[in-house]
């Protein structure tokens, strides 16, 4: 394996390969170095994993810290307005995400009960109403519209909304905030604000949920003492953030990937039973959460390399579901294979405690998508589609579609 090859400056984040591809940069990588170094825009100089085997190690070895409390965590782009790294970032609490056992333990095993298979099973029925009514929705619209706004962001955000126990009405609100928050070009301040924002309106709701319980998982949880409001309103903000912004993406990148593939489409449309396998493949080949950030607790080999303690790490979910050691054909979408495996979600501990919900929600969302607007197209060159190259998590801004004579 080459050792050669240049080491970047800064992570690679331009789509040069195509929209739904990674970067040219970061395949090289995995192709001739998998644990590569990266110089950081500071001068720290860290890591990026990219190879399929090398992540799933990294991730389910629990010296790569999850916690931003312990050292600095550098980023690996510039970042305007945002002073430079110098200080660990004190721990939210609640914010399980950033947290390394036994406290994401602790945290966790609270919420396992309110998104197991069995429950989620359950709910599979509701959430096919759903869907089937925001198609209801879309479908009394003049087309073009947009699948985004219309279908893909609503879905999603009304059955968390529902799940935790958060008024659908104040959408608008938590939705402006969480986007703002996850926009990678914004200063520090205007993070803070959205943060806040969020957090000042969740600790409102989970203060009156444990007032006066409701039959929601925010109640469920609120009717815990051993949790603060505090805990609480990072749960909640974890949960409403991941539980429709990530899903809400897959669904408006993934019809996107699909109307570039007519022939997948249809092999789809022809066979709705293939629609599990193509979910789990869409995941893989898409993977909107891209880049997780670890931070080596002490000096670990990995894939040849020593990576030394104080390295901030980056991985790159993408690039390790595009690894061709794992995938054959790995950039081609194929609603055939058997992408199980795939990294979409993660791995390890912090592996997606939703990823059944989400799974669901996209399975009804796009079998109702197919069969309810057999003619759907883009209303615009696929070129002019705005990505998401300026958020944490990728998709689409908008998806404009169109589709001839009346829905079904």
């Amino acid at each position: 394996m080459s050792r050669t090859v240049p080491v970047p400056h800064g992570l690679p984040v331009e789509r040069d390969a195509g929209p739904f591809d990674p970067p040219r940069r970061i395949t090289e990588l995995r192709e001739s170095r998998p644990v590569s170094p990266l110089i950081f825009p500071d001068g720290h100089e860290g890591w990026l994993v990219t190879g399929y085997d090398e992540v799933r190690r990294l991730m389910a070895d629990t010296r790569f810290s999850s916690r931003q409390d312990i050292g600095p965590l550098h980023m690996p782009y510039e970042m305007p307005g945002m002073p430079p790294v110098t200080e660990p970032s004190p721990q939210e609490p609640g914010l399980f995400i950033g947290m390394d056992p036994p406290d994401h333990t602790r945290l966790r095993r609270m919420l396992t009960g309110a998104f197991t298979v069995k429950r989620m099973k359950m709910l599979e029925e509701h959430i096919n109403d759903i869907a089937e009514r925001q198609l209801d929705e879309m479908a009394r619209l003049t087309p073009p519209v947009d699948l985004m706004k219309e279908f893909a962001l609503p879905v999603p955000s009304l059955v968390i909304c529902e799940l935790l126990g958060v008024p659908y009405a104040d959408r608008k609100t938590f939705q402006a905030n969480s986007t703002k928050f996850l926009e990678k070009d914004i200063s520090l301040d205007e993070k803070i604000a959205a943060f806040t924002g969020l957090t000042t309106y969740l600790s409102e709701l989970v203060t009156s949920k444990r007032a006066a319980p409701e039959e929601d998982i925010l109640s469920d949880l609120a009717r815990n003492d051993d949790l603060s409001i505090e805990e609480l309103t990072g749960i909640g903000f974890l949960l409403l953030i991941a539980g429709h912004e990530t899903t809400a993406n897959m669904l408006g990148l993934g019809t996107f990937a699909l109307l570039e593939h007519p022939r997948r489409l249809a092999e789809l449309r022809a066979d709705p039973e293939l629609l599990p396998e193509a979910v789990e493949e869409l995941l893989r080949h898409l993977s909107v959460v891209d880049i997780l950030y670890r931070y080596a607790t002490e000096d670990i080999e990995l894939g040849g390399e020593t990576i030394g303690k104080g390295s901030t790490v980056l991985v790159s979910l993408l690039a390790a579901n595009r690894d061709p050691r794992r995938f054959d054909d790995p950039g081609t979408l194929d609603v055939h294979r058997s992408a199980r495996g795939q990294l979409a979600f993660g791995h390890g501990v912090h592996q997606c405690l939703g990823q059944q919900l989400a799974r669901i929600e996209m399975r009804a969302g796009f079998a109702g998508l197919l069969r309810r607007f057999p003619t759907l197209e883009l209303a615009i060159p696929a070129r002019e589609v705005k990505l998401k190259t300026n958020m944490n998590i990728y998709g689409v801004h908008a998806l404009p579609v169109t589709w001839t004579g009346s829905a079904s």
